[in-house]
């Protein structure tokens, strides 16, 4: 919360190069499995927040956009590739998994179902494991170091120059 308890949210893109912080009250939460938004994210749905009501600061860099149509951009960051924006006239939506807590935003519509893969709704069917469960198949995991920025506001990123 802010001093005038107001609500507080942060996120970022993966390598840090983009970080966001908005102030105030998150709009609708909705998933949209477009075609347009599955090519935007790469994925089978784009999960996104609309920000309208509330004051969105890009706290370091801002996303490089591509305009998806004649009415939409697309925010993403320029180093990572990280989908954040979707922008159109009535407002901004940021993309809930590049929230810090992206739990705290659940959504509560699905939109452009004309284009859902047939599959989606039967994910949770399948099997689950954690990521270490594949450990003596990918023997590279046990010596994993994420470059990934952390789920919270740091003074500099990265923190030391990698090799």
């Amino acid at each position: 919360m802010s001093l005038d308890n107001r609500p507080v949210y942060t996120g970022g893109c993966q390598c840090g190069a983009v970080r966001f912080r908005v102030e105030g009250a998150l709009g609708d939460a909705s998933v949209c499995h477009c075609r347009m938004c599955q090519k935007a994210s790469g994925n089978f749905y784009l999960p996104l927040v609309s920000v309208r009501g509330a004051k969105l600061d890009w706290t370091r860099g801002e996303p490089k956009r591509f305009r998806s149509s004649n009415v939409a951009w697309r925010g993403f960051c320029a180093d990572c590739g990280t989908p954040l924006t979707f922008e159109a006239p009535d407002g901004i939506a940021l993309a809930i998994a590049a929230f810090d807590a992206p739990q705290e935003i659940a959504p509560t519509i699905q939109w452009g179902t004309e284009a859902k893969l047939p599959y989606v709704d039967h994910i949770h069917d399948l099997p689950g494991e954690d990521t270490m469960a594949d450990i003596s198949s990918a023997s590279y995991l046990a010596d994993l170091v994420s470059y990934q920025h952390p789920d919270h506001d740091t003074e500099q990123w990265p923190r030391e120059e990698r090799s």
